[in-house]
């Protein structure tokens, strides 16, 4: 089963080619909002699509401002600046998608993805 997900506009091509090859739907923010979009009007339209949000935005992990139980799913990647962590932080995150591949189990979670690990945050 594949998992409905918006990706917004900090996300590197190269992240969500690797959801969209994994089978996953992947709706890139520029189809469908200006890219400078506030926040938001970001997490609004993620809740619009029934679509889990995908960011590398720092704000969407702030648990205070975005309380995960308030909305279907945040995946905030935590690149560092290192580009070069990709492919593991990937590997990841694809097997932990995989293991869980219903919509429903993201709603009101904030998943923070790093190279080494996955927190699951309620």
């Amino acid at each position: 089963m594949s998992l409905r997900l918006f990706s917004d506009q900090c996300v590197p091509r190269e992240i969500t080619d690797i959801l969209t090859q994994a089978g996953h739907e992947v709706i890139r923010l520029r189809h469908v909002l200006p890219i400078v979009s506030v926040d938001p009007a970001v997490i609004a339209k993620a809740q619009d699509l029934n679509a889990v949000l995908v960011s590398l935005n720092g704000d969407f992990a702030d648990i205070v401002a975005y309380p995960p139980d308030s909305f279907g799913g945040i995946i905030a990647i935590q690149l560092h600046n290192h580009p070069e962590i990709i492919p593991t932080l990937m590997q990841r995150l694809v097997a932990f998608l995989k293991a869980n591949p219903e919509q429903s189990f993201y709603r009101g979670k904030l998943l923070v993805v790093e190279a080494h690990r996955i927190r699951v945050r309620q």
